[in-house]
């Protein structure tokens, strides 16, 4: 497994972390991610890992720091953020998994979702893989819930989810730029995403 692969993506700073995540749509991911406290960056697009699974999948790279927001977490949103149990139709597009760089994190990411499995109902079907290419997306596309979150799409598929971070996730969640977005608590249906 590399240690730096995707050359697309920029240098990392030692002091910060990286991991790739794809399961629903990147503007859904992109959002989630965009609303922590700790996250540096989120690139948008498209990931592969190594061959057999080397086709690729809708998903983001999430630059962060491990010392504000631990992997742990990251996996743990993730989960709960996108239908993390189901097999459904449009897994050729957007595969539920989580990407890494290294065989350490490949252990970690493993030991979370085995130790987060009895939050579901129904087994996860997430994968750990490496991360091998990235693609980024078309620019028009990015920053695309916060650029204005009002579009039908951002209020059906993506607002319930940063609901979902306000509700379960406070301590890590950025609530000031939630509210700027006009996210919060009061406003919004609470809905399961997973």
């Amino acid at each position: 497994m590399p240690d730096q692969p995707c050359n697309s993506l920029p240098l990392l700073a030692p002091s910060k972390a990286r991991l790739a995540l794809g399961g629903s749509c990147y503007w859904c991911l992109e959002a989630v991610y965009q609303s922590l406290k700790g996250v540096d960056a989120v690139h948008q697009g498209w990931v592969a890992a190594e061959p057999p699974d080397s086709d690729f999948h809708e998903a983001v790279v999430v630059d962060y720091d491990p010392s504000r927001l631990p992997m742990d977490v990251l996996i743990e949103i993730h989960l709960h953020t996108h239908h993390a149990t189901s097999g459904h139709a449009l897994r050729q597009r957007y595969r539920s998994a989580v990407y890494v760089q290294n065989q350490v994190h490949a252990q970690l990411a493993r030991q979370v979702l085995t130790q987060l499995q009895d939050e579901f109902d129904s087994p996860l079907v997430t994968q750990v893989l490496p991360l091998a290419a990235f693609r980024d997306s078309k620019l028009a596309y990015h920053d695309y819930f916060y650029t204005d979150p009002s579009r039908p799409f951002c209020e059906r598929w993506i607002t319930p989810k940063l609901k979902l971070l306000l509700d379960r996730f406070s301590e890590v969640t950025d609530g000031e730029r939630l509210a700027q977005a006009g996210v919060n608590k009061a406003s919004l249906p609470s809905q399961r995403c997973s």
